[in-house]
């Protein structure tokens, strides 16, 4: 079994995989860039750079989302592994529960591993000349400021009357999945058509042909797009064959069943501030899937490089509000 492997119980084996994961070429130093130009100091895994207009130290957590934390690596390194590997996550409680820490110090952790799973800089416009990009939008607990209460059916929902919250009452949630490739998700305050039509033309190229259902959110911002088909729920449709090739959207609604299966069932209480980043935790793992040739081991390995160069400190976990991408 790949837990069974050192750098998960012990730190110093960690610390040697980990540097080889960082810095394949040959330590770098995280405040100048000299490559190759430190000496070991004293202390286990700790170096200074040698380049005299910096002289300072670091070591192999400096400038990663573990920096400063006094848990061994072996248990970070553990956290990233079943983050990873597990397809609907893995709760602070059981990360508490399998490591004996806190429950602060578990919960903290997995957001700082959410933190490394995020994409950074500029990314590219999903799909392209002959692709396919599905679109679709859903609502999943209940919104910060909603008050308790249970809701009629509004004009124009679809959501059942008697004992249920209407949309108005849920958090928004917008996903965008390019066929056989990537998703990309956002929560947003309100799935109108303005701001489903901004994200859409912002994240999809122009060429690719549009996939959704049959709502009035994609009528005006499919008419950009080389092609824009749609399938009708409604008619008990979802799936239509073409001349070029099926219509549908299941790959959303594929996606929204393991997001809602996760949080449901693992997650279970998120408070809508935190919600973008777990968003951004099933993303990662869709995007590193099995089927696209990443298996555990190196959708852990994918996290543990992104973790450079992000910082999320206890404070701004607790009341920085998280940003869409």
């Amino acid at each position: 079994m790949f837990l069974a492997e050192p750098h998960f119980h012990d730190d110093d084996a960690a610390r040697v995989y980990f540097e080889r994961i960082r810095w394949p070429d040959g330590r770098v130093c995280p405040h100048c860039g000299v490559i190759g130009g430190e000496y070991a100091t004293k202390r286990a895994g700790r170096y200074r750079c040698g380049a005299k207009q910096c002289r300072k130290d670091f070591s192999t957590t400096t400038g990663t989302v573990m920096e400063q934390s006094h848990i061994g690596l072996s248990k970070w390194l553990w956290v990233f592994y079943m983050m990873c590997s597990s397809k609907k996550g893995i709760s602070a409680h059981q990360i508490r529960r399998s490591l004996g820490v806190q429950m602060k110090t578990a919960w903290f952790m997995a957001h700082r591993t959410r933190e490394a799973m995020k994409a950074g800089g500029l990314t590219a416009k999903m799909g392209g000349a002959g692709k396919v990009v599905m679109v679709d939008e859903t609502y999943h607990g209940q919104i910060s400021e909603a008050p308790a209460r249970l809701s009629k059916k509004r004009r124009g929902s679809t959501t059942k009357t008697g004992g249920r919250y209407g949309v108005g009452d849920k958090r928004a949630i917008v996903t965008l999945v390019e066929s056989g490739g990537s998703a990309r998700t956002f929560h947003v305050a309100k799935a109108d058509a303005a701001t489903v039509s901004k994200i859409v033309r912002e994240n999809v190229a122009k060429e690719s042909r549009l996939h959704t259902d049959k709502s009035n959110l994609y009528t005006i911002v499919g008419r950009e797009f080389e092609a824009h088909e749609s399938i009708d729920h409604s008619k008990g449709e979802y799936v239509r064959y073409e001349p070029t090739g099926p219509v549908h959207n299941n790959a959303c609604e594929s996606y929204f069943s393991v997001f809602k299966r996760g949080m449901r069932g693992v997650y279970q209480h998120c408070q809508e501030k935190h919600l973008q980043r777990y968003l951004v935790e099933f993303d990662f793992r869709h995007n590193t899937r099995s089927k696209l040739g990443v298996e555990d081991k190196q959708r852990a390995d994918i996290a543990l490089a992104q973790a450079e160069g992000k910082r999320l400190t206890y404070r701004r976990t607790h009341s920085g509000e998280v940003q869409s991408r």
